[in-house]
């Protein structure tokens, strides 16, 4: 496996990085139904290479696309031709991700870490920096965190899950995961601040304490580590896993497509080029079938958080069909709590509901597989923001994040212990 992904480190490493210079990010507003309508087929509009930073969720909602400085100005003309309203949202992408890599870069020549306490939370880190956290903070406290390794990603990376147990074996237990769209980094950055959190707050913080009396905690911070280590080495916008698709040039399926929960349904894309693109089968990619494989061999968790960003919500089960989930009362009523616990630290605001009413219709989800496997609290996040920087939200906001993010968790977390069935 270490020769591969040698290799591998090897090929990206010579290939040239993609900048971002002229492109642009576009705020569109559909004004009424026609308009929405036009605006759901944006995907499916090659000419214009776009990439749908934001998709269509109703009247009135933004949807943000970066548009590249070639198809620019025809796709402004497009967009007039319809009397589409639109803004620019980012006027030069490259501009914002060169001072991100100034930061990081800046933070990189800081000693590195001896141990977690030092550890740099209010930056983004590398995947090496992360496997590197995950191994301190284990050798910091072996009685209680421990490493597993649930399986390994296209190109040969172990796919790592801290467990946080204060023993037992088969306990109930919350699954929490990040990253599995690559290029949405607060939320790799936001996991590495939880796994610290547990670790600090355990026998200081009453309500954490009892539920890890009782429950585990799984938490995996790097669930699709080839897409995560690529937007650092060669293409910061890569959102999809990495194994070739035969017959095309372009790579990856979208990991949050591929689950058997209405697989294949509208809200995904048989085309491989798409962003969307819910792969060749269900569970067909490793990162996916991994986690699958993880939670029907252990059979007792009972609270699933998928954490993305970016936008502001708290989401349940469904994304592919309107039927209400049968416990969507005691759902819906939980995700308000837990937005209203997140909205007391700095005011930020969510918004919160089934996935197919808050956002959009998304087939081959997640939560709603993990819904159907008979896991009650399945929920997704979209953390900051809403819009300014999308999915380059500074480092300075990553700590904000993850501190009002984890009382939401611990909402969600403390009604999953509290209330088993």
């Amino acid at each position: 496996m270490r020769g591969l992904i040698a290799f591998t480190a090897l090929f990206v490493a010579v290939l040239a990085k993609e900048t971002f210079e002229g492109h642009q990010v576009l705020r569109i507003v559909p004004k009424n139904e026609a308009q929405l309508s036009l605006l759901k087929n944006l995907e499916e509009m090659t000419e214009f290479e776009l990439d749908v930073w934001m998709g269509v969720t109703g009247v009135s909602f933004p949807v943000d696309v970066r548009v590249p400085p070639h198809t620019l100005q025809s796709f402004k003309s497009y967009l007039e031709s319809h009397d589409l309203e639109y803004s620019v949202m980012i006027e030069d992408i490259q501009a914002i991700l060169d001072v991100e890599k100034q930061q990081m870069e800046s933070a990189a020549r800081v000693a590195e870490p001896r141990n977690t306490d030092s550890f740099d939370y209010s930056n983004y880190h590398t995947l090496s920096e992360i496997y590197s956290f995950q191994d301190m903070l284990v050798a910091e406290n072996p009685n209680f965190v421990s490493k597993i390794v649930i399986g390994q990603s296209y190109e040969g990376r172990p796919l790592n899950v801290l467990k946080f147990s204060t023993g037992g074996s088969n306990r109930p237990a919350i699954w929490i995961d990040t990253g599995i769209h690559s290029r949405e980094w607060v939320t790799q950055a936001s996991a590495l601040w939880f796994a610290k959190k547990i670790v600090t707050d355990y026998g200081k913080d009453a309500a954490l304490t009892a539920i890890l009396n009782n429950m585990d905690i799984f938490l995996e911070i790097a669930t699709n580590p080839d897409g995560y280590y690529l937007t650092h080495t060669s293409n910061r916008m890569w959102r999809k896993t990495r194994k070739p698709n035969p017959g095309y040039s372009c790579y990856g399926v979208d990991p949050n497509r591929n689950w058997n929960a209405g697989f294949g349904e509208p809200g995904a894309s048989s085309y491989p080029c798409s962003e969307t693109y819910r792969g060749p089968s269900a569970h067909s990619e490793s990162e996916v079938k991994s986690i699958v494989d993880f939670v029907q061999s252990h059979g007792n968790i009972k609270a699933f958080i998928s954490i993305h960003a970016y936008s502001q919500m708290l989401m349940y089960p469904y994304g592919y069909t309107k039927t209400a989930a049968k416990d969507q009362a005691e759902l819906h009523a939980l995700a308000q709590k837990a937005i209203t616990d997140l909205a007391s630290l700095y005011g930020t605001r969510y918004r919160y509901g089934s996935i197919i009413n808050t956002i959009y219709q998304a087939s081959g989800n997640t939560i709603d597989w993990t819904y159907e496997q008979g896991i009650k609290y399945s929920y997704t996040f979209e953390l900051r923001d809403t819009g300014y920087y999308g999915f380059l939200l500074p480092a300075r906001e990553i700590v904000p994040t993850a501190e009002e993010t984890w009382l939401a968790l611990m909402a969600i977390m403390d009604h999953a212990y509290k209330n088993p069935y």
